[in-house]
């Protein structure tokens, strides 16, 4: 019987609806009869695939030391597991409660877990996603403390109210035995002993159990007599206890910064009392008290002195200084700083019997925002290099950009010049957590993820497989003069805090050819090289882009009105040398003008193998108004052009001849047939790199300005204006030490959308209208932000006009209003010509316009196919001529030209409310769909999908959807993660085959497939946590230790413990809660006798648990029953010998 798919359905209905609004010509064929598309729904399926980066606020950690397996947990109920690098697993709680504690069955593949909403969880590690088996939720008291003993299948839980309750494990059921807090203290202390704070059995002897009470109690417990040993008492409160292996003797840590060492039989008086960290006064009296010691471990050896490991305990003198963690091991302490707080350390031993010598050989630190790994085996006590990614947030990430499938010899040129970074002094032993296996996964292209940080910094990752790696990390910031203290930073800062802040970034993977742009306005590119060089002078050219908002300006029909492909030495701008920047005023008299934010080094630079600086671009201030920041950026190698855009307008840069070719406005690109159009050129004279300052609104200046030198400095405004500007700048200062820029500039672009997210379109009269407005310097953030801005460029080979019939260079612009306008290039020949002749550019007036701001745009060919922006070879720059010769070729032209009459290429458009597709050179538009009406779309790309294309859009509203190319049919519309905050906005990013990934936290890249092939192939690319280990042996007792008894003893729990001898406990103090990973589950989902007896084994636990709830309220009742029998007794007897008269 054929299966009814309502995919094909929905497929059907809503490519008729899609069909429907779009329109062809007349005598135009239906594109959808020549392009076979391949993509269905089918295809595609959403799931998270795996997580990056440093547990995002880890409270708890654990380590199972058979399977070499280390466990975090999180304060939002995360878990995470790593074993060997590239191992590692998430899971998350569904409560989300913050995991108090861990606890590993050792060797058993299986994990519990305690969280702060008092429940319990078991959770099942032999398969690759982990799962609960099993939950229990403590209704009347709060969870503090468990402890789990090695091959034990017993639980000991301890709480609040200073009682311990003990759980099985294998059926997650509690045991009837209990250990009271009055039975277990007595007589020794008056008031309440406060939480449980430690629990843990005697290494030599099973039946005595530690407990220890906030308040300085210590009671050493006999499970079998049911009653306390000894009782140990201190006058300050307990933060953890550590055994000494032979079970004689335990320590202490206290509240005052003291360690407490005490003999079991011996309990009056402690054996020794030591304050690690505190002065000792001469005349004998007790040490000043220190910091907590928050936890001590003991750890003996058989060759020589125990260690003894503790955190905190430091004197309240040492104000500021960092968390340590100190080492004691014989006469010898080390003190070892930390970066950032402890949260909880671990130290690994040899063996994972506690009655053993424990033989420790590392210390793990679990830090706030790092993972520390100590070697003991080695004088100094070198650290491990840590082989998982967790320094993603070492400075936070700012943007983020993903490339699958990536040249294959990307990623070891990049690795062969990261190698050269890498710290020295680590340990020279192997990483210690080596558990678990990689994935088997057929995936084997290339991925590569790059990561912009608010230092400047830029991370290359190898992603390849799901596993993450640091390739390479490149620092920008270097090209700058840093202020070395706060009084000389320099006032025309527009962000207090962060400068050097990448703000976006384009990246050409073919030529290897990088650009960035910063917060500071700034734009640096920079070429792959293997050679170190020193460059003496970093090249610098510095670009005006003037507000399109003039008061009282006209346009002046003589203005600077120059060919298309003018003659280079006609430029109205003189230029200067790059070596030179331009001389402006920065004074407190006046606006600040012509200056750039940062200022560019003038010492020799010394640039090691990797990426090195090509030409740095700056914008300057303007009439004391700042830079607007930049908005888009694209970079083309084949044609050696940058193009960056802001709320002013676009500007193009050559980056061969390193000289500024086009500075325009953004209603500039309108009408280039207006007479008052300034037609853009190039200005800089021959041959020589130009430093100028270009006006970016030439024609709405008077000549007087326009030919004045850029260097003459400038008239200063009224008072008022000025007043008005200085506050401005105020405003923009004290954003920014809130937040960086560009979050500053993300909230006010959300903000916008949001409360206008229904809006329809203005019409053009009402955006040119726009732009007559008086340019005033206290406008908002958010009236700024609804300015035209450049949102988006695309370069490609197409048809600039309709009557082409030839593809030429071309760039796509977008904007924030929804236009898409079309600039064609005019390239000169290559070679020396190159360098010589002046590139031409002209606007060819408006393409399409789309309802809300320009995401993405894409050419596809007749076929359907993408054709790629041209791209250059790479070449090292600082090679011989000779090799740069042979790889030094264009890469040749998209097909050539089109038939008359016929179109032959398609531009896909995508906006934030919907989707065109637009035929070539023709310029219909043949395809229409709008995406959301509700909402906004934060990121779209045109990605490659199973040997296809399709648009991939992520909206506000948590959708991600899909649609087909070119007919824009919906293939996929998932519900998948609403926007929470604005980091996900910034750094979600889709790539080819089906990858996306964004920061869901600080420290964390999520990584998710839309992929139905990966999906499905998913389970095998994981990697196994779990791997078949032998435990090993128990240590030797010895022949006299056998004989005489002095070995340790066993007991055995299930007598104890079991519902025999201990009964059952009150239902009322936990439910149970059978986990979706439980065998009872997957018993139930299994088909035929299996599952018959799996349903079976549930209704009989139905039944007994209402039979359980009858006897219960049986029980009730008949305590009601002789209640009341008592009552009637007590009221006959009170009334038997009255009268009537007398009641």
């Amino acid at each position: 019987m054929k299966k009814f798919n309502i995919r094909k359905v929905l497929d059907g209905l809503t490519a008729a609806s899609s069909s429907s609004s779009a329109t062809a010509q007349p005598g135009t064929p239906r594109e959808n009869d020549v392009v076979q598309e391949t993509l269905q729904s089918e295809h595609f399926q959403l799931c998270k695939t795996v997580r990056h980066g440093f547990p995002y606020q880890p409270s708890s950690m654990a380590f199972d030391p058979v399977q070499k397996i280390l466990a975090f947990g999180t304060q939002t109920g995360a878990l995470r597991l790593f074993g060997r690098a590239g191992v590692e697993c998430y899971c998350q709680h569904e409560s989300g409660a913050a995991v108090i504690q861990l606890q590993f069955l050792i060797n058993e593949g299986a994990l519990v877990s305690a969280l702060a909403d008092d429940s319990i969880h078991l959770w099942n590690l032999r398969q690759k996603i982990p799962a609960i088996l099993h939950s229990l939720k403590f209704n009347r008291e709060r969870i503090t403390y468990c402890h789990l003993p090695f091959q034990s299948k017993w639980l000991y839980i301890g709480t609040e109210r200073g009682n311990i309750h003990i759980v099985n494990v294998e059926s997650f059921t509690l045991s009837g035995y209990v250990i009271m807090w009055n039975k277990a203290i007595e007589l020794s202390t008056k008031t309440h002993p406060g939480p449980v704070v430690h629990i843990s059995d005697n290494p030599m002897d099973e039946g005595k159990l530690l407990i220890g009470f906030e308040c300085g109690v210590v009671v050493l417990w006999d499970l079998k007599c049911k009653k306390a040993d000894y009782r140990y008492n201190y006058d300050e409160a307990i933060h953890s206890v550590a055994w000494h292996h032979e079970g004689k003797q335990f320590v202490c840590s206290h509240s005052d910064g003291t360690l407490t060492t005490w003999n079991i039989r011996a309990p009056a008086k402690a054996a020794q009392i030591i304050t690690p960290h505190g002065k000792q006064p001469k005349d004998g009296k007790k040490p000043e008290p220190c910091k907590p010691i928050l936890k001590v471990e003991y750890k003996t050896t058989r060759a020589g002195d125990p260690f003894m490991v503790l955190s905190g305990g430091l004197s309240y003198d040492t104000v500021g200084r960092r968390a340590c963690l100190t080492v004691m091991h014989g006469k010898s302490t080390a003190v070892l700083e930390m970066d950032y707080p402890i949260v909880d350390f671990l130290t690994l031993c040899e063996t994972p019997y506690p009655n053993d010598f424990q033989e420790p050989y590392a210390v793990v630190v679990l830090l706030e925002k790092d993972l520390v790994l100590i070697d003991l085996g080695q004088i100094g006590y070198p650290i491990f290099e840590n082989p998982y990614p967790l320094t993603i947030h070492e400075s936070p990430v700012t943007c983020c950009e993903y490339f699958a499938d990536c040249p294959a010899e990307l990623i070891p040129a990049l690795y062969s010049v990261g190698s050269r970074q890498k710290r020295q002094g680590y340990s020279k032993k192997e990483w210690p957590i080596s558990g678990g296996n990689w994935g088997q996964g057929t995936q084997s292209y290339p991925e590569i993820i790059i990561t912009g940080h608010a230092d400047g910094s830029i991370k290359f990752w190898d992603a390849s497989a799901l596993m993450l790696q640091v390739l390479y990390k490149l620092k920008t910031a270097k090209v700058f003069e840093r202020a070395r203290s706060k009084e000389e930073k320099p006032s025309t800062d527009i962000v207090e805090e962060d400068p050097f802040a990448i703000q976006t970034l384009s990246w050409c993977p073919e030529s290897r050819m990088l650009c960035v742009a910063g917060v500071s306005a700034h734009v640096i590119i920079y070429r792959f090289s293997k050679q170190e060089i020193t460059t003496e002078v970093v090249e610098l050219l510095e670009v005006r882009m003037q507000s399109e908002f003039s008061d009282g300006d006209s346009p002046d029909p003589g203005g600077a009105q120059t060919p298309t492909l003018p003659n280079p030495s006609s430029s109205p701008q003189e230029s200067e040398p790059p070596t030179q920047p331009s001389t402006g005023t920065n004074s407190s008299d006046g606006p600040r003008h012509n200056i750039p934010c940062l200022q560019v080094r003038s010492s020799p630079l010394k640039q090691s193998p990797g990426y090195q600086v090509e030409l740095v671009i700056q914008l300057v201030w303007v009439s004391g108004e700042p830079p607007q920041p930049i908005t888009s950026l694209a970079i083309n190698s084949s044609y050696g052009l940058v193009v960056f855009g802001n709320s002013n307008g676009l500007a193009v840069v050559d980056y061969l001849q390193k000289s500024l070719l086009l500075n325009m406005g953004t209603s500039e690109l309108y009408s280039p047939s207006d007479p008052y159009q300034r037609q853009p050129r190039s200005p800089r004279k021959a041959r020589q790199p130009s430093g100028a300052l270009c006006d970016s609104n030439d024609g709405s200046n008077t000549s007087e300005d326009r030919c004045k030198s850029p260097t003459s400095g400038s008239t200063s405004p009224c008072n008022s204006d000025d007043e008005r500007k200085q506050r401005f700048i105020e405003k923009v200062k004290f954003k920014s030490r809130r937040f960086s820029k560009t979050v500053a500039n993300d909230f006010a672009k959300m903000s916008r959308k949001i409360s206008s997210s229904s809006e329809q379109k203005p019409d053009l009269d009402a955006k040119d209208n726009s732009f007559t407005r008086s340019r005033s310097s206290s406008v908002t953030s958010i009236d700024r932000e609804s300015r035209e801005a450049i949102s988006s460029f695309h370069f490609c080979e197409s048809f600039p006009r309709k009557t082409d019939s030839l593809v030429s260079p071309c760039l796509l612009v977008g904007t924030t209003q929804g236009t898409v306008m079309m600039v064609a290039l005019s390239l000169p020949p290559g070679g020396d010509q190159r360098l010589q002749q002046p590139v031409g550019i002209f606007s060819c007036g408006t393409l399409v316009t789309l309802k809300g701001d320009i995401l993405t745009m894409a050419v596809l060919d007749a076929t359907g196919t993408l054709l790629p922006p041209s791209y250059e070879p790479w070449y090292d720059p600082n090679a011989s001529d000779e090799e740069k010769e042979k790889s030094r070729k264009r890469r040749p032209a998209s097909p050539p030209s089109s038939q008359e009459g016929q179109d032959s290429q398609f531009a896909v458009l995508c906006s934030e409310k919907q989707a065109k597709v637009v035929a070539m050179p023709s310029q219909t538009r043949i395809y229409k769909h709008n995406i959301t009406e509700t909402s906004f779309v934060l990121r779209a790309d045109v990605v490659l999908m199973g040997g296809a294309n399709c648009i991939a859009c992520f909206c506000a509203n948590g959708h991600i959807m899909t649609l087909s190319l070119p007919s824009l049919r919906p293939l996929l519309d998932v519900n998948y993660l609403p926007l929470t905050d604005m980091r996900i906005a910034r750094t979600f990013c889709f790539s080819n085959l089906g990858q996306a990934l964004y920061l869901t936290s600080p420290t964390e890249i999520q990584r998710i497939t839309y992929s139905q092939e990966t999906c499905d192939n998913l389970q095998e690319m994981l990697s196994e946590l779990f791997t078949p280990v032998e435990t090993p042996e128990a240590p030797n007792r010895g022949f006299f230790k056998g004989l005489f008894g002095g070995g340790a003893q066993s007991l055995d729990r299930e007598d104890l413990f079991g519902e025999t001898a201990a009964g059952k406990a009150s239902r009322s103090l936990a439910q149970h809660i059978p986990g979706p990973g439980s065998m009872e589950g997957m018993k139930g989902a299994a088909s035929g006798v299996v599952g018959d007896l799996a349903r079976a084994r549930i209704a009989l636990d139905e039944r007994g648990q209402k039979l359980g709830e009858l006897e219960e309220r049986t029980a009730a009742m008949m305590a009601s029953a002789e209640s009341f029998s008592k009552h009637a007794h007590h009221m006959m007897l009170k009334y038997k010998d009255k009268k009537w008269y007398q009641l």
